[in-house]
Parts: C-alpha cells; structure tokens; sequence
C-alpha cells in the first residue's frame, strides 16, 4: 500500500488594495473571536472540540462569523491550547513550580492580529487556469483574489488532493499555505546505506566522506550572533523590529540551507539505490550537557527541521531512512568496533587506539551509523 505524504505549497496572494483591506478586517476579526473562545476554554476549563463548540459555537454565529469559519475558529483554539499542554509536559516553559510555568499556565491564550487562520474546501475555491482563489470574509464571498506560485507548486495544486490552506500575512504581504497530499513512490530494496552525521562545525557529513555546509554557515550564524548581542543591548523599539526582521531573515537562511542539503543527499542515496542512516535526536537538547558557547552552537541550527525534509523527500523518491541511536558514534571505530573515548584526538581526527586507522573523525562516525542501520533495517525485516 502506498502512502501519502502532506507537502505545504505556499502562494504569495496579490490582492488589490480594496481587497487586501477586506483581508485584513477579516483576519483581524477572526482572531479577535479566536481570543475570546480562547478566553471561554480557560475559564471553563473546557479545551475539546465537541465540548467548546457547545460554549462558543452559536455566540460566533450570532458574531457574523460563518459556518465553518467558526469551527475553524474553534479548532484553532484547541490545537492552541493541545500545543501548549505538550510543552508544559515536555518542560519546554520550565519546571513544576516556577515562575515561568504558572504565568503561562494561569493566562488564556491570545492571538495576535494577523496569525494565520485555517481554511478549507467549504469556504475556499481555485481557479487554476486564472490565477485566483475565491474565499469566504465577513464582507461576504471575496472573488478573483489573484496569486502567484511557481510551476511545481501550479502542477502540485492540479495534481494532488488540497488539504487545509492557512491565510497568512506577514509584513504586509498575503500568503495562503495549502497542505497538498502527495502519494510516496514505492520504496526500494536497499543494498546498503548511506550514513549521514550532523554536527556543528559541518552540519551534515556523509559516508561517502561529502561535507555538506561547513565553514559558510557558521561565520554566517557567528556574525547574526554577534549582531543580536548589540541590537539587545540597545533595547529599543527600533532595535526590536530590526531584531524581528532579522529573526525571519535567518529562520529563511537556515530552512534554504537545510531544503538544499537534504536535497543533495536524497539524490545521492536514490541515484546509487542506497537507504539513508540518521541519528536519532530525539531530545539532545535535554540529554547533552556543555559549557555556554557550545550551547549556543548547537541550539543555533535547525537539526530536527533537517531531518524532516530528508524524511518527506525520501518518501517522494521512494528512499527508505533509518534512524539510528547515535551514543558513542565519534568514539568509535568504523573498520573494528573498538569504542574508547580517546579515540578521537580533536574535532576533526579520528585515530582508532586498537587497529590504528587514522579517519575524518565525521566522516567515520558517519559510517558508523551506516552500519548501525543496516542492523537496525535487518531486525525489523
């Protein structure tokens, strides 16, 4: 049976100036209900669907907010409040007790003017061969709402199924983010592996011994670094919408960086019929222990968003990832098994204690965990 992946194809909406404003009266009313059904959950303690919609429902659609723009509405809220729930569980706002955690957990959820609000087949249409989409807002059925996407993205909208769409603005520009449902190729028997090590200072090297991203990025994640350090000192209004935009200038950077590397080594391991061997990261972040500024290091690049779109371009090519436990990987030895943490002498060198072999202490852990997954994708055969 084959599977299906969900792709997000994302359009840049380019709306007249009197149908941007009722874009923007639209979203702004959406999330100011979307407040408030917040509100309501928080104070009824009530955060499921069926059970909101008893307390909220018929007070949106006396609003003026239609019918399945309220569910919506709704939704939202419950996906919010689940959100939140996940990383109170995980210890993502602080432990039990502290100040942090109980002003998060004791605060309704609030959105903000222009977050992105969920659409679907109901109250949104294409027009494929126009360029345009027709959507529901509270001045009625919006029409001929012009946008623009590349070739594939078209081809992906006409080919595939169309999920959910979110109605995005972001710095004054409209964008519409619509989930597509992509059918996986079928997956292929592998010979063998390619193993894939993520690091800091390379960010991802293959079995193959290919460095992918090394010295460029990190001068570049040095340099935002240092730039934010002098905006924060400044702390003032002007300093802080400078630091926003430089946020998402960075966020495109790395998310570019990672798109064109998991791209790389997708085609490497589908042109020589190889699976892909990934460590498995689940949770580094509370498991690794290191001094400040290789914290800094490794909290400063998306891994896990890396692994994700190696993960759905596999699926794509048909291209089977194993992920593999990663401990003591850099300590040992690809040729003999021998594990010693003396075995690696610095960042780059690795020297085997046992048979002597002398490696790129990345690129022999990279084909350990190639050899690991062989393992792993045997066992589970």
């Amino acid at each position: 049976m084959v599977g299906v992946s969900k792709i997000v194809v994302q359009l840049k909406l380019t709306p007249s100036p009197e149908q941007a404003t009722v874009l923007e009266s639209t979203l702004r009313d959406l999330n100011t209900h979307a407040t408030w059904v917040a509100q309501v959950a928080h104070e009824c303690g009530v955060t499921r669907n069926y059970e909101l919609r008893k307390h909220t429902y018929q007070q949106l659609r006396e609003a003026g907010v239609g019918s399945q723009a309220a569910q919506h509405t709704i939704k939202k809220v419950c996906d919010a409040y689940r959100t939140r729930r996940s990383n109170l569980n995980h210890g993502n706002y602080g432990p039990k007790g502290s100040v942090r955690r109980e002003r998060i957990e004791s605060r309704p959820i609030t959105f903000r003017p222009d977050s992105g609000h969920p659409y679907d087949a109901r109250n949104l249409s294409f027009a494929l061969d126009a360029r345009t989409i027709s959507l529901w807002t509270f001045q009625g059925r919006l029409k001929d709402v012009p946008f623009a996407g590349s070739t594939d993205q078209i081809k992906a909208l006409a080919e595939y199924k169309h999920g959910e769409a979110d109605l995005l603005c972001r710095d004054g520009t409209w964008f519409l983010a619509v989930t597509v449902d992509v059918p996986d190729a079928p997956e292929i028997e592998p010979g063998s592996f390619l193993g894939v090590d993520l690091g800091i200072v390379n960010i991802a090297t293959t079995s193959d011994g290919q460095v992918l991203a090394g010295r460029k990025p990190n001068r570049y994640r040095r340099r935002q670094q240092r730039l934010r350090q002098k905006l924060q000192k400044k702390g003032t209004k002007s300093t802080r919408r400078l630091l926003k935009r430089q946020r998402r200038k960075e966020s495109r950077r790395s998310r570019d960086a990672n798109h064109r590397i998991s791209k790389r080594i997708v085609a490497e391991a589908e042109r020589t019929l190889r699976g892909i061997a990934l460590e498995d990261l689940t949770g580094i972040r509370q498991r690794v222990r290191q001094r400040k500024p290789q914290r800094v290091a490794l909290h400063s690049w998306a891994f896990a968003q890396l692994a994700g779109f190696i993960s759905y371009k596999s699926k794509r090519a048909g291209v089977p990832v194993v992920f593999v436990n990663p401990a003591y990987s850099s300590q040992e030895c690809a040729e003999c098994s021998c594990t010693h943490r003396h075995n690696r002498i610095s960042q780059a060198v690795f020297t085997c204690r046992s048979c002597g072999v002398v490696a790129h202490a990345d690129r022999n852990a990279s084909r350990v965990l190639a050899r690991r997954s062989q393992d792993v994708w045997d066992a589970g055969r």
